[in-house]
């Protein structure tokens, strides 16, 4: 009896063990089609904005243009693209966001386009903890084919409670943070740090270099990991 509880207990460990194995691998992402497309230049709409914050987009936005062209693609400059909508009468990210893929491709002559959509920016204050946090989804589209190529997310946050256990620090500590981070704007670094996760080269999911960069073709198989 006692060697079948023990067989019984060591089953259980086995398949425990196993099971946490499979849960810690990797998800291996699909770069198929992103590796058949081989965009060269890549333009960024203005995120739209699922937020309060009315600088989330802009936030976001700038600091996209950077991890793009260091991963190997060319970007089309933020500030031309504005103003083309703008010529044209459309103002707002959900309107750009709406603008054809045949249309885009037909004023920009661009390979893919990347939409992007905040869905979490600033500071939230509670009792005893402040927080920053930054969220961004994005897709990339080809638009010669209007297929996706590419879809990821990243969200990063501050945490003033961190590395403390006394009560009334932490009360103060948030206080503090909070009135810095509003006037500082902490989510517009949080939203640098966002884009580099999310447009980087150092995670599971992460764009693939461009034809730009050195690493081309040699940085992810199809969806491994470095």
């Amino acid at each position: 009896m006692k060697n079948k509880a023990q067989i019984a207990i060591f089953s259980v460990f086995v398949a425990l063990f196993f099971n946490a194995c499979a849960l810690s691998e990797p998800e291996i992402y699909d770069y198929s089609s992103l590796q058949q497309a081989k965009p060269r230049s890549i333009l960024v709409l203005m995120p739209t904005n699922e937020t309060t914050e009315v600088d989330a987009g802009a936030a976001v936005l700038a600091n996209a243009i950077y991890p793009l062209s260091e991963a190997g693609y060319y970007v089309f400059s933020p500030a031309l693209v504005h103003e083309t909508f703008k010529n044209n009468g459309i103002y707002e990210a959900s309107e750009i966001q709406n603008v054809s893929a045949h249309k885009l491709r037909q004023i920009f002559g661009v390979d893919a386009v990347l939409y992007m959509d905040v869905v979490k920016y600033g500071t939230s204050y509670m009792l005893l903890n402040s927080v920053s946090v930054v969220a961004v989804n994005a897709k990339l589209v080809d638009l010669r084919s209007g297929a996706t190529l590419w879809e990821g997310s990243a969200q990063v946050s501050d945490d003033s409670s961190r590395g403390s256990n006394d009560l009334v620090g932490m009360l103060i500590s948030a206080v503090i943070k909070q009135i810095g981070d509003t006037v500082s704007d902490a989510g517009y670094k949080l939203s640098a740090s966002a884009d580099a996760m999310l447009l980087g080269q150092n995670c599971n999911k992460c764009l693939l270099y461009g034809p730009y960069s050195p690493h081309y073709g040699r940085d992810r198989q199809l969806g491994g990991g470095k």
